[in-house]
């Protein structure tokens, strides 16, 4: 999911070496066609979670204390939305002013896309184009230069998430229980797949598969050449959570305060977390590295967990609900959190490194690329972090 409130809810080098990173079989790789899907480098944080696969791993490094760099205030209502970061530019929605392209050297905005009920799910970038959905269920190509709409697809419900691409094809869901396939260069919908409630995730893709966890309470398992069901697995509620994948797992907590690991290929829950003593919702995606997999909860607690087996690994307390997901670098994972606070984590341990007070609730989830780190807040401020030349 991307962080936000919710009601109750490039070359083929670089493809390799991101799933191997992931623990995708480099077969999976292949089969997604010659033109390789989002992955961040250490330049860019192309998508929400960074990469296709929803791992929230960023490849760029960070200093032990960074530096604010610069603050920009967007006046234009709260930033719920979590940025994307392409050549030097970060691209950002807000509820009540629009998408906003902000120069990552200086904060300095470069243009603004007006809607009239405002952004709160991420953009995505690809090919010189910036996708992004609104909460009138609008969703737009905009060219990433100009800020000028290139064409647009109306769902019928709220956007509410990131879109992911696969070939030549953008990914899209909506409020409407439905997952558009559109022609990325125009427009033209492909097919589409509908739920029996609505989806408010990003759609995680893996190879040919792409996973909805959705608020009908089930994980969609979907066949994206046919725009056709392979799979589905139940779980204890709904969720708007985007899963995260790791080789042939994919992770993300629900509604009901579970913790899901499931096997795509059997369509099988391999394990489940749940802290009893402080069951509440999980809207934070989880970031998955080979030793921990760690997320937020609505519970004011951060998770570290082992991937293989579901053990808790480390709690750590904070002072407000976490819906901001991690992005981990290097050692350590960085997250927002309801008490206004960025905070940076040991990823082995879960001890707290380094904190900063951000002067408004946090539901945006960090972008890390380019040696800086970029978050939002409710105040309409956009904060850069990195290091001090």
């Amino acid at each position: 999911m991307h962080q936000r409130t919710a009601p109750w809810s490039i070359a083929s080098a670089t493809l390799l070496l991101a799933c191997v990173l992931a623990g995708l079989p480099v077969d999976a790789a292949k089969k997604t066609s010659e033109k390789a899907p989002s992955l961040a480098g250490a330049r860019d944080w192309p998508v929400c979670r960074g990469d296709a696969l929803a791992t929230g791993i960023s490849h760029t490094t960070l200093p032990a204390r960074p530096s604010l760099l610069w603050k920009t205030d967007l006046k234009s209502g709260a930033i719920e939305a979590s940025s994307v970061i392409h050549g030097g530019v970060i691209y950002v929605g807000s509820l009540e002013g629009g998408l906003h392209a902000v120069d990552l050297a200086t904060g300095e905005e470069k243009w603004k896309f007006p809607a009239e009920l405002g952004f709160d799910a991420p953009a995505a970038y690809r090919d010189g184009k910036v996708y992004v959905g609104d909460v009138d269920g609008m969703f737009y190509c905009i060219d990433a230069s100009t800020g000028k709409k290139l064409w647009h697809h109306e769902a019928k419900g709220p956007i509410d998430n990131s879109a992911n691409f696969y070939k030549d094809n953008v990914l899209v869901g909506s409020q409407d229980a439905t997952l558009y396939c559109l022609d990325a260069t125009t427009g033209k919908l492909q097919w589409k797949y509908e739920t029996d409630d609505q989806i408010r995730c990003a759609p995680t893709v893996v190879g040919n598969r792409v996973f909805l966890a959705g608020c009908d309470g089930k994980l969609h398992i979907v066949d994206v050449d046919k725009g056709k069901a392979v799979d589905e697995v139940e779980i204890d509620g709904p969720t708007g959570t985007t899963a995260a994948a790791s080789g042939d797992m994919v992770y993300f907590g629900t509604e009901g305060g579970t913790f899901y690991a499931i096997n795509w290929k059997t369509a099988k829950v391999v394990w489940k977390f749940h802290d009893a003593r402080a069951a509440q919702p999980m809207r934070s995606a989880a970031a998955v590295t080979k030793n921990v997999l760690a997320f937020g909860s609505r519970s004011k607690r951060i998770y570290g967990l082992n991937p293989a087996t579901g053990e808790k690994v480390w709690t750590l307390p904070v002072r407000g609900r976490v819906d901001s997901s991690p992005v981990v670098v290097g050692d350590r994972l960085f997250i927002g959190a309801d008490d206004g606070r960025l905070y940076a984590l040991k990823l082995a341990t879960g001890k707290k490194s380094w904190e900063y007070e951000l002067g408004g609730s946090v539901s945006a989830s960090p972008a890390i690329a380019a040696g800086r780190l970029v978050i939002g807040n409710d105040k309409g401020v956009l904060y850069c972090f990195g290091k001090k030349e």
